[in-house]
């Protein structure tokens, strides 16, 4: 029975995880190792990113929804942290983008005049 070398099989693990690259990043293991591992730290850093982005993309939602109604975005936090309101920006956003009826509830709720 042939042994198969654990060189080999970690060349060929890397070489899987860098198919799709450009030239020879993903064909020669000493490029590829080097392009995968760039890769997973940039992988790492985008879902930091995403995560911040997100919260930007809410923000803005709720600002805009706000203006509407004449109110300022960081008094209306303040007043839903006041009143004890349990919401995340998420649940807000989505509420002040597809239920106006229930934000409005909601930042008449909070106490802002």
């Amino acid at each position: 029975m042939r042994v198969k070398s654990p060189r080999r099989q970690r060349h060929n693990k890397t070489l899987a995880l860098s198919k799709g690259y450009k030239r020879s990043h993903a064909t020669r293991y000493k490029l590829a190792k080097e392009a995968v591992l760039h890769a997973g730290q940039y992988a790492f850093a985008g879902r930091r990113l995403k995560k911040r982005d997100l919260r930007r993309t809410w923000i803005v939602r709720i600002k805009a929804a706000l203006e509407n109604m004449d109110f300022k975005y960081s008094r209306f936090i303040s007043a839903l942290n006041k009143s004890k309101i349990g919401l995340d920006r998420k649940i807000l956003a989505e509420l002040a983008t597809n239920d106006t009826d229930l934000f409005r509830k909601v930042v008449k709720s909070s106490g802002l005049k």
